[in-house]
């Protein structure tokens, strides 16, 4: 049974994650050749394997998670307009986790606009997938949302986090579980609410 979410607490935000992972993590991810589940949890190993904070790793593992509890559901090639799962993924994750966390989930879609605006050659990194819902996204920043977007205190980690997303597409790629990452959320969440 799944926890509503006017019930979620600090106390049991990390199970109700695990459970979407397990319940919806074999969902097709936008066209990709690996799963939702797959995606979120290969971002995560890349930064755990290359010693990165557990705000990047935990970003990393659930910056898509808007595509789970979003009332739109996931995002595929034949959408013509953006779900905005990105807001969806930060609404659920605000009350548990640090901001630099929450800002990895609500400005990930947002970086790649960004870097697609500030580094020409990250738009030859993406996949076809993820140029198609870059231009549902509204494409590449203005040079005025540039300068809005570059005064997040966030900004490092949320790049951090983006080039792990483009990372996290590897078909076959061997990863551990979620419960693997469980206490590095349970840490940051209990850090967060003031538990020790």
């Amino acid at each position: 049974m799944t926890t509503p979410r006017q019930d979620l607490t600090a106390d049991n935000i990390v199970e109700f994650l695990a459970s979407i992972f397990e319940r919806r993590g074999s969902e097709e991810y936008l066209g990709e050749e690996v799963t939702m589940g797959e995606h979120m949890l290969q971002g995560a190993t890349i930064a755990e394997q290359n010693g990165q904070p557990d705000e990047i790793i935990v970003g990393a593992l659930l910056h898509d998670i808007g595509h789970f509890t979003s009332e739109f559901g996931s995002f595929t090639m034949e959408d013509t307009e953006d779900r905005h799962h990105e807001d969806a993924g930060a609404e659920i994750l605000e009350r548990f986790f640090p901001s630099v966390v929450t800002d990895c989930c609500r400005y990930h879609v947002a970086a790649k606009r960004y870097l697609c605006a500030t580094k020409p050659s990250y738009f030859e990194r993406l996949s076809e997938a993820s140029v198609h819902s870059l231009n549902l996204q509204g494409g590449p920043m203005s040079d005025k949302e540039v300068a809005e977007f570059e005064k997040n205190p966030n900004l490092k980690e949320i790049i951090a986090v983006r080039y792990l997303d483009e990372a996290g597409k590897v078909a076959g790629m061997e990863t551990p579980d979620f419960r693997h990452f469980a206490p590095r959320v349970q840490r940051l969440v209990d850090a967060h609410v003031g538990r020790d």
